[in-house]
């Protein structure tokens, strides 16, 4: 694989191969330039293809795999090898693991300046820390899931905790903690838990419940969909249109564009008269097509959007404006975020397989 030219150009991490967080921290590394090398298995495909069934798996772009066998001495010699050579590395084995392989963090000591990303669940301490887990638990132990939905928690695919409270903070505390060594020529062991990172996501709702201003339940409150100006509404089609109408401007345009008048409805600064005024507007959103409302808001300020499906998402015109998605090996993918005006990111297709020698020879240049 090519070295990028992103803003992280020069920077060198080995990434042992691993599941959802860690190969999406990967490649947020390898979209801005940094050359990841990822460790793999002999004869496996990406992280997650055996787990999903995919032949392609877009969370490998960018970088180039090297198949070792780290539970033989010559797979591990020849790991310990590049990370010799690296600047950082990041794993996601359950805590221990990479210790009984004589690869845990202390088994680099002669490499002061290596910081250690660790991708976990739980962190590497507490009384869950060896337990297995999905996003979904970590998600109910952070009081996360317990906020979102109606009736029943609301699963949100696992956007905000192997992406959200994972692989952004191991990418984020990876940068950190290579800032300093790069400043002062010593590493560090980069503990990320999702749930931390999850518990961090968190911060303004906790703080709110700690404030009395949040109802510890959910759909009673500004965000969750109680409030009549910030929820989904079903349109006559079977689409939806998603409100978030918060400040009286808005609320004024949506009113407007909705054909009703202010003066009939209920109070909506009367959180009692919220149902009643939530009836109100979803028997309007209900008379017409979700089409229709798209155009009747469009370009207003009543911060009214169609909710879309993915294809529409990929399709529609401020995304494509934008370039949010590329195309790379005949799949839809996200481009790199954020957008950085002199030294933006690249998505690269999926790298090679080459040899541990290939690699070293690559970095000892």
């Amino acid at each position: 694989m090519t070295k990028g030219k992103g803003p992280l150009n020069g920077l060198r991490i080995v990434e042992i191969s691993g599941l959802g967080p860690t190969p999406f921290a990967a490649m947020c590394l390898a979209d801005f330039g940094a050359e990841v090398i990822r460790i793999a298995r002999p004869g496996s495909g990406g992280a997650d293809t055996h787990v999903l069934g995919l032949e392609v798996d877009v969370l490998d772009r960018g970088r180039d795999v090297v198949e070792l066998d780290l539970k033989s001495e010559a797979g591990r010699e020849a790991v310990r090898a590049l990370i010799a050579r690296a600047d950082g590395l990041i794993e996601g084995m359950r805590p221990g693991v990479m210790e009984r392989l004589g690869l845990g963090p202390e088994d680099f000591a002669d490499h002061p300046a290596l910081v250690y990303g660790r991708m976990t669940g739980w962190g590497q301490t507490g009384p869950l820390a060896k337990a297995a887990g999905h996003d979904i638990n970590y998600l109910s132990l952070t009081g996360a899931l317990h906020a979102m939905g109606g009736e029943a928690p609301a699963i949100p695919l696992n956007l905000l905790g192997d992406f959200g409270g994972g692989g952004i903070y191991l990418a984020f505390g990876m940068l950190a903690a290579l800032w300093r060594a790069r400043e002062t020529g010593q590493g560090q062991v980069v503990d990320c838990a999702i749930t931390d990172g999850v518990a961090h996501l968190m911060a303004m709702i906790t703080g709110m419940v700690g404030q009395e201003a949040w109802e510890d339940r959910r759909q009673a409150n500004l965000l969750d969909g109680a409030a009549p100006f910030y929820t989904v509404y079903a349109c006559s089609c079977g689409g939806y249109m998603a409100v978030g109408a918060i400040e009286p401007q808005f609320w004024a345009a949506l009113i407007d564009g909705l054909g009703l008048d202010p003066a009939s409805l209920p109070d909506r600064a009367d959180r009692t008269r919220w149902p009643e005024l939530c009836a109100v507007l979803a028997a309007r959103f209900a008379q017409e097509s979700r089409e229709h409302w798209a155009a009747c808001f469009a370009g207003t300020d009543a911060c009214a959007t169609p909710v879309l499906s993915i294809a529409e998402a990929i399709a529609h015109p401020q995304n494509a404006e934008r370039g949010a998605y590329v195309s790379l090996e005949g799949i839809a993918q996200p481009a790199p975020a954020p957008r950085l005006s002199a030294t933006p990111g690249q998505a690269r297709p999926q790298g090679h397989r080459i040899s541990a020698a290939q690699a070293l020879a690559r970095w000892s240049a």
